[in-house]
């Protein structure tokens, strides 16, 4: 599903126009974005959780080259699914 294809379900769903849910949207990732740069964890019960995880600085290898190489540590989006969530994936 695309961006506008998520609009268009949204705005159909929440009988909204087109141009209020691609603007809900917005703010939904807005604020998500602002709260993992916060470190902060935003939890939908039900649906999942945002969060930040730490990935440690490694050695890598270059795969043209074959030369090691140092992979500096990183902060990645996490995401873990909530039980109603998996339960109506497995549902269908």
């Amino acid at each position: 599903m695309t961006k506008t294809e998520l609009v268009n379900a949204i705005a159909e769903k929440a009988e909204l126009s087109k141009s209020d849910a691609e603007k809900a949207l917005k703010a939904f990732v807005d604020v998500v974005t602002s709260a993992l740069q916060a470190d902060d964890k935003i939890a939908l019960v039900g649906f999942g959780t945002f969060s930040v995880g730490e990935r440690a600085a490694r050695v890598g290898k270059n795969p043209q080259t074959g030369d090691q190489i140092e992979i500096a540590a990183a902060k990645v989006p996490k995401f873990k699914a909530g039980k109603a969530l998996k339960d109506a994936i497995n549902e269908a």
